[in-house]
């Protein structure tokens, strides 16, 4: 029983992170358009 749940979380884990990959950058790239615009509205 233990080793099923074990094995499920593994690879729960490695699915996440897999799909994790392409998130990460989308992310990056909000956090910094958000960036950008707070400087526009700053500077003006």
């Amino acid at each position: 029983m233990k080793r099923t749940l074990l094995l499920g979380v593994l690879v729960l884990a490695t699915l996440l992170i897999i799909s994790g990959c392409n998130t990460v950058r989308g992310v990056g790239q909000d956090i910094e358009q958000g960036g950008e615009a707070l400087q526009r509205s700053a500077g003006s």
